[in-house]
């Protein structure tokens, strides 16, 4: 029995803008500060790679204090909406029905809601009453294969079944007005709002490629890299310098012992599906991959063109490969990182 792939569908916000526009922005809220710091702010900003991004609220929203409470409310209203026209998508990408699927997670670290998303779909997509649900939090950028893998193990254990992976999330809402650490400029410079699903299926009929093998790796002493701090203004990023170096020094135990145990070897993958966390880790990635002839062109192209959407990023660029088709035979890798800190894999095979 095989678990496989069978559609990926994203859900974008409203408002959008090229980051030259937002300069204009920065100037309002930066006056004030140290010219020589704010000069280094807008190189922070130009030097991102990311060439636009979108809001679930116009730039004058972004830029104005409010509270935590009305933030979170905009979050709830307009990432349930992302939700559910995300989950329609891959539905009809896949020819199925909302009483087709048996099982549905929920991913996302910007915001809260109790009841949680997943409900609030069920009720929007009439799904099925006996849907077993999962709603995760607080696993950040890597939510999205984390997600994935969750749905894997249920899906294995259960044949002819299907399930739902469905991730929302506005780092927008959690910019900090009174926060001019290099922690929430860069935050604000390389994310944006998006939202997409995975359908997954463990019927045989159903096509797409199979997961060959997915495992989690847990970086230990490393929960100070990453994160949100709850304050009293909301979700403050944490985000430390030494990211890039620490994926570095541990790539090769991520990478090479995983493929191995499936049965393979980077040279056999022809797929690279990474999450695209920012302009540095992209960098240090290449530089690792550099002499095996592999790209990660499909990950720069999504930070290029949306920004980082923490755990739904990923899955843009699963669809972004889906969507172009794969020759039969070919072999993907799925990788991303998040708190924790962790990295989360996926190996496929179409």
């Amino acid at each position: 029995m095989s678990v496989k792939i069978q559609s990926v569908a994203k859900a974008l916000p409203p408002y959008t803008r090229p980051t030259g526009e937002i300069m204009p922005y920065l100037d309002l809220w930066l006056a004030g500060q140290d010219e020589r710091f704010i000069r280094k702010v807008k190189k922070i900003f130009e030097n991102a790679a990311v060439d636009q991004r979108y809001s679930i609220m116009n730039a004058e929203e972004v830029f104005r204090t409010t509270s935590f409470e009305d933030k979170n409310n905009l979050y709830i209203r307009e990432g349930t909406e992302l939700g559910k026209r995300c989950l329609q998508g891959a539905l009809e990408k896949a020819g199925l029905q909302g009483g087709d699927i048996d099982f549905i997670i929920t991913v996302s670290c910007t915001g809260f809601m109790i009841p949680s998303m997943d409900a609030y779909l069920i009720n929007a997509l009439q799904l099925r009453q006996d849907i077993v649900r999962l709603p995760v939090t607080e696993m950040g950028c890597a939510a999205g294969v984390s997600g994935m893998i969750y749905a894997y193990q249920f899906l294995k254990a259960n044949p002819g079944k299907r399930a739902a992976v469905i991730a929302v999330e506005s780092p927008t809402a959690t910019f900090q007005h009174q926060d001019f650490s290099m922690a929430n400029i860069v935050s604000a410079a390389i994310f944006g709002d998006g939202a997409a699903c995975v359908i997954l299926s463990s019927h045989e009929e159903d096509p797409g490629p199979v997961i060959l093998g997915t495992e989690m790796y847990h970086f230990y002493e490393a929960t100070h890299l990453m994160g949100f701090h709850l304050s009293n203004n909301g979700l403050q990023m944490v985000l430390d310098i030494a990211v890039p170096e620490q994926i570095a020094s541990h790539f090769g135990d991520i990478i090479y012992p995983f493929l191995e145990r499936h049965g393979t070897s980077i040279e056999e993958v022809n797929q690279l599906i990474f999450h695209p966390g920012g302009r540095k880790i992209i960098q240090t990635v290449e530089e690792l991959f550099s002499g095996s002839g592999k790209n990660i062109d499909d990950t720069k192209e999504v930070l290029r063109l949306y920004g980082n959407m923490s755990s739904a990023t990923v899955l843009y660029v699963l669809e972004r490969i889906l969507d172009r088709g794969v020759p039969a035979g070919d072999k993907g890798l799925m990788l991303s990182f998040g708190p924790g800190f962790s990295a989360q894999r996926i190996l496929l095979q179409w």
